[in-house]
């Protein structure tokens, strides 16, 4: 375990090939609805209570208010007896033996009167669940020895490489101290009483490290890179903003809105195309026939859309996604036969931004 405490914001220059973020929804940008719980930006899950934030607060004059990158991230409150987590399942299983790098943004919050001296990412196989879980091996961590994580209140990078055990199928983050009370660092000493240390924290990230060995390279031309023939999924060349392309094989239980496994080639299919094109925006479409009531046909294909697009953010994909329910009002065929019903029962995806 190698840890790498950075008080820079500096870019490092972008690598030809892409490296999958296997963190998902890594920026928090999507979410199910605004909300002040993380739980919203699925897959996101909280260990006692941990605040989303989807604007800058209003109260922040900073010229560093707001999120690092985009528009959401998150927060972690620390107290001497009261600490936060944020913990989320990874797209795929750590494999044993790789080489992983990590890399997140935090800011301390300009109302806090108090700091720590560490804050980190742990792997687990089955999630943290008490101070048990934690193991200094299966830790990056960003201890202090002198001062703490300050950085006069401004973004900074916490990063580090990690040896996969393998297995690990989650990441949690947050101050993995035995006592958090003696990790906290008053900032005025001349103040006593009342003690609390509040974190933004945003882009969260963790790629497998390149192999140090040569690698036959594949050269994408342009938007389009789910071409070959076998493919499940057809996306023509330069698809245009406004477009819709139907997912042809998503399948649901008559009348519920979870997916059957049938539909997963498709949409791995369509995962894989998004992280190849990182900058497209998309929104999932749902649409159904007009068999039952207006509000349920509604309700039903707003269910479905969500549904792709939280499959598709858990599968690692870090576009910004939307998903939306037309019901029965955008039919592409007549309702009369059930041929002609199956038609209108669809999903798609409509290019937002490209």
């Amino acid at each position: 375990m190698i840890f790498l405490y950075c008080c820079h914001t500096a870019l490092a220059q972008q690598p030809a090939e892409i490296q999958k973020n296997i963190v998902p929804n890594g920026s928090f940008e999507n979410y199910r609805k605004k909300s002040g719980s993380i739980r919203q930006a699925i897959p996101w899950q909280q260990i006692a209570s941990v605040d989303f934030y989807q604007e800058p607060l209003s109260n922040d004059s900073s010229v560093h208010k707001g999120a690092h990158s985009g528009s959401c991230f998150a927060g972690l409150r620390y107290q001497k007896k009261y600490k936060e987590f944020m913990q989320v399942k990874l797209a795929e299983s750590l494999h044993r033996g790789s080489t992983y790098e990590f890399e997140m943004y935090i800011r301390l919050a300009w109302w806090s009167n108090a700091s720590l001296k560490s804050i980190g990412a742990l792997f687990t196989k089955a999630g943290y669940k008490s101070q048990g879980d934690v193991v200094k091996t299966a830790m990056i961590d960003s201890v202090v020895k002198k001062g703490s994580l300050i950085n006069n209140y401004q973004w900074f990078k916490i990063s580090g490489k990690y040896l996969a055990d393998g297995g690990e199928k989650y990441i949690t983050i947050g101050n993995f101290s035995p006592s958090v009370k003696r990790d906290m660092i008053r900032l005025n000493v001349f103040k006593f009483g009342f003690k609390e240390a509040y974190y933004f924290v945003d882009d969260v990230s963790l790629v497998r490290a390149r192999e140090p060995v040569e690698k036959v390279k594949v050269e994408i031309v342009g938007s389009f890179s789910i071409d070959d023939q076998d493919s499940v999924l057809q996306v023509k060349k330069n698809i245009k903003v406004g477009e819709r392309v139907q997912l042809k094989n998503i399948f649901f239980e008559n009348g519920r809105y979870y997916l059957l496994p049938e539909s997963y080639a498709e949409l791995n299919k369509l995962a894989q195309y998004l992280i190849r094109n990182p900058k497209m925006e998309v929104q999932i479409d749902g649409h159904s026939d007009n068999s039952g009531s207006k509000s349920k046909n509604q309700k039903l294909s707003e269910l479905r859309a969500r549904e792709v697009f939280e499959y598709l953010i858990k599968k690692g994909v870090q576009n910004k996604l939307y998903f939306k329910g037309y019901g029965s009002s955008q039919p592409v065929a007549g309702n009369d036969t059930e041929a002609d019903r199956a038609k209108n029962r669809r999903v798609e995806f409509e290019i937002i931004k490209n």
